[in-house]
């Protein structure tokens, strides 16, 4: 198995703590989902997870910001967000079209009450922590022919 180092900054903590409990759940599932993702990647031997703007956000060497949030004004979602100058969100709206609800080029947004299609979304993870390695890949590395769930 190849190493693997989270590197966590501990306000990441109370964020989670501070969330409502329902929401907590599901930024809780979001980021195992990211660790999990992370772990896959075999360029990926740290990750570090620390606050951008407020916001529980994970790094790596070759990828993009990746950072997720729930926010009072949207009681009713929540949302992972990507920087938006890059091709990420234009890219998962071609290649998985109506799977998610997208904001803009910045964001995959979920309701409270949604079932997150989890393979989907992890191939989304995998490229953004992979960003400035599948950048020119015309789908990112993403293979668009993949069954959905």
């Amino acid at each position: 198995m190849k190493p693997f180092e989270l590197k966590s900054n501990a306000e990441v903590e109370l964020v989670f703590t501070n969330y409502p409990e329902v929401v907590r759940e599901k930024m809780l599932r979001l980021r195992a989902l990211v660790l999990e993702t992370a772990k896959e990647l075999e360029e990926v031997t740290s990750l570090e997870e620390t606050l951008k703007w407020g916001e529980p956000s994970y790094l790596t060497k070759h990828g993009s910001t990746l950072r997720m949030d729930w926010k009072e004004k949207s009681p009713n979602q929540y949302a992972m967000y990507f920087k938006c100058t890059s091709r990420l969100v234009e890219t998962f709206k071609v290649v998985f079209k109506d799977t998610f609800d997208y904001e803009g080029n910045r964001a995959i947004v979920f309701q409270l009450d949604d079932q997150v299609p989890k393979n989907a979304l992890k191939k989304c993870i995998k490229a953004t922590l992979s960003y400035h390695k599948v950048k020119k890949l015309s789908t990112l590395g993403i293979q668009a022919n993949e069954p959905r769930i």
